[in-house]
């Protein structure tokens, strides 16, 4: 079974959560999980891994696999426009692992880095690869979270950075979550939808597509192919981007636009937001500059398929 399948049978089962079952406000099938407390908070649960072989090579840093291990769920949460609160980490060690201690304090520097200090987690020993297991609370300070669900007819598309060559370059250990702009996205009312790139702009965009009930259409051209790739198919396929994608209203008179300042500046427009045609399913799509079209669904990461 492909991800992207198990991912389907998720976010079925899940289908009947809603805020009469202790207060979830969105469930499986979004970047962060978002409920509401008995008191009327609004928090973002998210949970991320990190697997030495898959997530990162045997013989990496310490503390860059620290680093990516929290980092994975701090994008999570920019991704909903969420500013991140606290974190818990849980460690399956190797037999005779040697740097446990270290691990521990990179993993709790890191936390404080993001203002998310660590405040509890488990530690077992296993008989397979290093796997970080990070889980991240956050809160929204007072906007509305930015879901994969509200994108619309003639939204732009725009990106908080390049893409694409993101294990050559060392990008993949070393990205900074994009919190900045995801905050200033929830605030600036602009932006409809959102998600970071973890498994390539392609397959990443076409969830919002799903979400949304609409098809994304991408303009090769205008794809920003960053880090030594060849070209945009090789880019919008690899993941580990950690990029923002977004969805934001046109506004009038403003068409390409930057739509709000960030740090680094928003890129785009790379595309639009249309209405799926009769017979096509929800999700995004690619037009390369001979004008053919690529279901940008099957280009990008897929860990089971």
């Amino acid at each position: 079974m492909r991800e992207s399948d198990l991912l389907a049978h998720v976010y079925a089962l899940a289908g009947g959560i809603n805020a009469a079952e202790g207060g979830v406000l969105v469930g499986p099938g979004d970047d962060c999980a978002v409920v509401r407390t008995p008191r009327g908070d609004v928090l973002l649960l998210t949970v991320d891994q990190a697997v030495e072989g898959r997530h990162f090579e045997p013989g990496t840093p310490v503390d860059l696999i620290a680093r990516k291990a929290v980092a994975r769920s701090i994008s999570d949460i920019a991704a909903m426009g969420g500013v991140p609160a606290w974190g818990l980490a849980a460690g399956v060690l190797p037999p005779d692992y040697r740097h446990g201690r270290e691990l521990c304090q990179a993993l709790h520097a890191w936390g404080r880095h993001w203002r998310c200090p660590i405040v509890g987690g488990d530690i077992a020993v296993g008989p397979g690869p290093l796997t970080l297991t990070v889980t991240i609370v956050g809160n929204m300070g007072g906007a509305d979270p930015v879901l994969r669900s509200g994108a619309r007819p003639g939204d732009e598309l725009w990106l908080t950075g390049q893409v694409g060559g993101s294990f050559e370059s060392g990008w993949h250990l070393r990205f900074e979550p994009r919190l900045d702009a995801g905050r200033a996205a929830a605030r600036s009312g602009l932006v409809r939808a959102m998600i970071d790139l973890s498994d390539g702009l392609g397959r990443d965009a076409a969830r919002i597509g799903a979400a949304s009930g609409l098809r994304l259409v991408i303009d090769a051209a205008r794809v920003p192919v960053g880090r030594g790739c060849r070209d945009w198919k090789q880019a919008v396929r690899e993941g580990e981007d950690y990029e923002l994608l977004m969805c934001v209203a046109p506004r009038d008179g403003r068409a390409g636009a930057v739509p709000f300042d960030a740090d680094p500046p928003l890129i785009g427009p790379i595309g639009v937001v249309r209405a799926c045609r009769e017979g096509e399913s929800p999700g995004a799509t690619i037009v390369d500059a001979d004008g053919h079209e690529h279901d940008a669904g099957e280009m990008g990461w897929d860990h089971t398929g």
